[in-house]
């Protein structure tokens, strides 16, 4: 894909009353946007002189970091918990990444992740934590603003561990101040939301959303504090409101995971916004089977 990746208007009925674009971030080789922040972050690592870089990830994030790594010539390993992806750890495998199996779910990988990355002396790439992710993710915003008839009203931004909202915040905020910047994650899933509401990283042992991209249990301080920053409005839909997303996306059209689903399951809750609204599509690497049943059985979600 070439850059910088669409921005185009909704198709007709994906969202009546408002004036929708979506961002497609989608449409990368990858089939997400994490390369934005994998690419920089991996190419400082190997200046600073490493040879492999250890990660962990539901999927999208190790993809890209496996991705980098063969584009610069390092060895990646990626920790993901049971229960991961099968299309997502596919891709991961295909890129040529070493995959362990970790923990339960992102946070339990996490630990593992770090603790042989230390024993090993390989740095240990954390998704959210290093400013390169940040500086990449704010190269959307300004190709939004760029190429966006006049500024948006909103920018809507799926949240998973806070880095990509932070960073596409960050830029607009400097670029086009009066533009909201809404955070949307999934009620399942509510650590982040959480955290911005306290202002500061809090505990939660609730982590149960079927959009894998969304799915944090543990919050991280660098994101918390960019949060706070730049967003203006933080909301939660259910996994119900996600799978009718997903399958509104479907009958439109595109495929998308349930993360990417995010922004249009938010969008009821912004008719007051003056002006066009931007959706993240964020990534489209999703299994078959769970896009089927988001698709045809939407009400076997939770409300």
């Amino acid at each position: 894909m070439d850059l910088p990746s669409p921005l185009e208007r909704a198709p007709g009925g994906l969202c009546e009353g408002l004036a929708l674009w979506l961002k497609r971030e989608d449409l990368h080789e990858l089939g997400a946007f994490k390369w934005r922040g994998a690419l920089p972050t991996v190419d400082a690592y190997k200046g600073r002189g490493a040879a492999a870089v250890v990660t962990a990830s539901t999927g999208n994030h190790g993809a890209a970091v496996a991705w980098a790594c063969r584009r610069l010539g390092l060895r990646a390993m990626v920790y993901a918990p049971a229960g991961a992806s099968l299309a997502k750890l596919a891709l991961i495998d295909g890129l040529g990444a070493e995959v362990r199996l970790a923990g339960t779910d992102l946070d339990f990988a996490k630990e593992e992740g770090k603790r042989f990355a230390a024993d090993a002396h390989v740095p240990f790439f954390e998704d959210g934590v290093e400013a390169t992710q940040y500086d990449g993710y704010g190269v959307i915003a300004d190709e939004i603003l760029d190429q966006a008839p006049k500024p948006p009203g909103a920018v809507v931004v799926p949240v998973g561990n806070g880095a990509l909202v932070g960073g596409i915040g960050r830029t607009l905020k400097a670029r086009s101040p009066a533009t909201l910047v809404v955070a949307v994650a999934a009620k399942e899933a509510p650590v982040m939301a959480l955290s911005f509401e306290a202002r500061y990283p809090i505990a939660c042992d609730r982590m149960a959303t079927f959009a894998d991209g969304l799915a944090v249990r543990v919050a991280i301080p660098e994101a918390v504090q960019a949060l706070d920053a730049v967003v203006d409005r933080f909301l939660l839909v259910s996994e119900r409101a996600l799978a009718h997303a997903v399958g509104a996306y479907a009958r439109a059209g595109l495929r998308v995971e349930g993360a990417a689903a995010a922004p249009l399951a938010a969008l009821p809750r912004l008719r007051d916004v003056s002006g066009p609204v931007v959706a993240i599509v964020t990534g489209r690497n999703i299994d078959e089977e769970l896009h089927r049943r988001a698709v045809e059985q939407p009400e076997t979600f939770s409300e």
